[in-house]
């Protein structure tokens, strides 16, 4: 046998493990790679066509015939077409009787019509099992192979039996399927591929607004002052200076803001007694966004340490250093070493170079592929306790740079506090109520609490008889 035809056997699927015929109702691009994709774990694929002819962009070795035909054909058939076109199907409700019928489709906004489009389509053909799946996988993702990102696929349905069977395709296919119930959950399925960054939103918001705060903050004190008091043009300051004093700032307030719903989920549970009520629904959100806003802090602390790097290679710097060398060779004097500022520098270096490993450590077991390879108690260690070491750390970094501005009448500019002050709010705020709640006296109630003890019982007993009453 020669070379060619061995690699040509290399790439054909194994016959020996040929699995069943799947129908594919439509030939667009997702339709043709899904069908691809079939073909190569081993399945026989059947399109349904409006038109019979083969074209060059139908896998090779599928079948295009009518869709009454190729309906005929398989037990599973996948309906890779928009929910307008679906008035088609109706004639064929005889063919598809009892059939399964994979629903893909996805809208173009958000809840678009009243019912989601798989629930449309078992009520047009209420004699097949519709299944809700691979409305999250891209075509490209399909053709490419790169389906690290969208691996997971959502699966719905009300038949048990038809939800299996699509799901041991999903795995055939070298998919992840997640049973998310009833074809119920289709409207929020369809809807899933649509939301963009949906946890995202209130933590790009939050590091963009106090991004915009601090940054006009530092050109109204650092720029407009000094040019109307001290006719001094600083306007270069935008560049470099001031985004390397608001990137620090905002990361350490967005590392604060990660640790203080804790702090108030603690406060909250003290206070009711139980854990056995509901946060409000701000705390709850801003809980389930906490990884996001710890990740853009890492984002503005290494764009701190980008910033800092690069500040040697400035003219300014530059032309400030010279400028004192000048100073003492024309007043022929040389300034001894302050001892004092020495020790004030390496410190808050030190500092800031072991907060930003723990930064990075933080950032690093949050990812899906680490932190899915540690237990919760390894998780939670590296999570909370280093968390607030990292916290601490990166305060003291901050307290020591910019402590000296504290009783220095020249950082009120106009009467208002240097932004390094506050900078510091925050963060010193949460270290010390989570100081107080580590106390014995407040820290053992609060174990007790959430292991499930309850200073006043008969509320969840009077809950729990309401409950079971309006069940009956």
């Amino acid at each position: 046998m020669n070379k060619n035809s061995s690699n040509t056997m290399a790439l054909a699927p194994n016959t020996s493990n040929k699995r069943e015929t799947v129908c594919i109702f439509g030939t667009g691009d997702f339709g043709r790679a899904l069908g691809h994709k079939m073909i190569q774990s081993g399945y026989s694929v059947v399109y349904g066509s409006r038109s019979t002819q083969i074209s060059n962009l139908i896998p090779k070795d599928a079948e295009v015939l009518g869709h009454a035909e190729a309906a005929q054909r398989a037990a599973i058939i996948i309906i890779a077409i928009q929910r307008q076109h679906y008035n088609f199907l109706t004639p064929l409700a005889e063919v598809l009787r009892g059939k399964v019928l994979v629903d893909i489709s996805n809208n173009l906004k958000l809840n678009q019509y009243p019912e989601s489009n798989a629930e449309h389509l078992a009520q047009l053909l209420p004699g097949s099992k519709v299944v809700k799946a691979f409305n999250t996988v891209s075509a490209w993702a399909l053709q490419s192979g790169t389906l690290d990102a969208s691996r997971q696929v959502f699966v719905c349905g009300d038949d048990v039996e038809a939800k299996q069977m699509v799901m041991n395709i999903v795995r055939a296919l070298g998919l992840t399927p997640l049973d998310k119930g009833s074809l119920l959950a289709a409207q929020e399925i369809e809807n899933y591929p649509l939301q963009l960054f949906p946890m995202w939103k209130f933590p790009i918001f939050l590091s963009l607004g106090l991004t915009a705060f601090f940054f006009l903050y530092c050109v109204a004190l650092d720029i407009i002052y000094t040019y109307i008091y001290e006719n001094n043009d600083f306007s270069f300051f935008i560049a470099i200076t001031i985004p390397n004093r608001v990137c620090p700032v905002v990361a350490l307030i967005l590392l604060a803001l990660v640790y203080l719903p804790g702090i108030f989920a603690a406060i909250i549970q003290l206070y009711r007694g139980t854990k056995y009520r509901r946060f409000p629904d701000w705390l709850d959100k801003w809980m389930l966004c906490r990884k996001q806003l710890g990740l853009i802090a890492l984002a503005f602390a290494s764009l701190h340490v980008v910033f800092t790097l690069v500040t040697p290679m400035r003219a300014f710097a530059r032309w400030r250093t010279g400028k004192g060398i000048i100073s003492q060779v024309l007043n022929n004097k040389t300034e001894p070493l302050d001892h004092t500022n020495a020790w004030l520098s390496d410190s808050y270096l030190a500092l800031g170079i072991l907060g930003f490993f723990l930064f990075v450590l933080l950032g690093i077991t949050s990812l899906p592929s680490v932190s899915n390879n540690v237990n919760w108690r390894e998780f939670r260690f590296v999570q909370s306790k280093l968390g607030y070491l990292a916290l601490i750390l990166c305060t003291a970094h901050t307290l020591v740079y910019g402590g000296k501005w504290f009783l220095s009448p020249s950082a009120y500019k106009w009467y208002l506090p240097n932004i390094y002050i506050l900078s510091l709010i925050v963060p010193c705020a949460v270290l010390v109520v989570k100081f107080v709640l580590i106390f014995p006296c407040v820290d053992k109630p609060l174990t007790q609490i959430r292991q499930g003890w309850e200073r006043n019982p008969k509320y969840t007993k009077q809950s729990n008889y309401i409950i079971n009453k309006s069940a009956v």
